[in-house]
């Protein structure tokens, strides 16, 4: 559908915002997403051209991290086959599983990931003071399956999707935030690549909403790399609990 010179306005700037939180949490979703439902696109049509539309975002706000990358190809490469993996099978739920299911399930999804970026810090402690052997650094075959299913949560949705990456890998690997966001941000361009791939091919994507979106996430990746770095752990949790809420708040009523 044809839109008003304000509403693409408002999409391009959701798409700047989204850009930029999701370079520095994850969440970029919870803004654009509900952008699109109030201009009237229904909640697959435009979580299809958000996904579609955020990828620019994720390679660019990946790019903007690579000093934090620095030494982590390894961890890179074991986990980008299990990100294709689980993109893959999320893009087909979406398209298989009925529209109800779909605005059910996201909000509980949601909810529990924000438990675990809270419960992290906590948890992390609890588990070192109870491990004999040390956290191996490449996580194990615990962090492979939590990867698997946050990647397949983020090809189906995608809001939070970095919520669940931080807090599997901050649970997994002995390794400071910031460079573990940096990992995140990798493997989520590649999983929403992944999903956008299939979408485009079998699914009704918005074109110019999701080229709306690109234009403003590229230059929101950059915006947050580049301000994001000098966020500490403790106001960086915050951020992500703030936007969580948000987006149930937005999900539920």
């Amino acid at each position: 559908s044809a839109l008003t010179a304000l509403e693409v306005v408002g999409v391009l700037a959701a798409g700047v915002a989204a850009g930029a939180i999701n370079a520095v949490v994850g969440s970029g979703t919870l803004i654009t997403f509900p952008v699109l439902l109030a201009i009237g696109y229904g909640p697959v049509a435009a979580n299809v051209s958000n996904t579609l539309g955020l990828v620019p975002g994720s390679v660019s706000g990946a790019i903007g991290y690579r000093n934090e990358l620095a030494g982590q190809r390894p961890r890179v490469i074991r986990l980008s086959g299990v990100a294709v993996l689980g993109g893959l099978a999320g893009a087909i739920l979406l398209l298989t599983l009925p529209d109800a299911a779909f605005e059910a399930i996201v909000p509980a999804l949601v909810g529990l990931a924000l438990v675990l970026v809270v419960v992290q810090p906590r948890l992390s402690a609890w588990l070192d003071a109870r491990r004999t052997r040390p956290r191996r650094r490449d996580g194990g075959a615990g962090l492979l399956a939590g990867m698997l299913g946050a990647s397949a949560y983020g090809g189906y949705f995608g809001a939070a999707q970095g919520i669940l990456y931080l807090a599997a890998l901050g649970l997994a690997l002995d390794d400071d935030l910031q460079r573990l966001n940096a990992l995140k941000n990798v493997l989520a361009a590649i999983v929403n690549g992944v999903a956008a791939v299939v979408f485009v091919v079998v699914a009704p994507v918005a074109w110019l909403p999701a080229a709306l979106i690109a234009a403003g996430s590229i230059v929101g990746g950059q915006v947050g790399a580049r301000y994001g770095k000098r966020l500490p752990a403790p106001v960086l949790r915050g951020v992500i609990v703030v936007v969580g809420l948000a987006a149930i708040a937005q999900l539920v009523l």
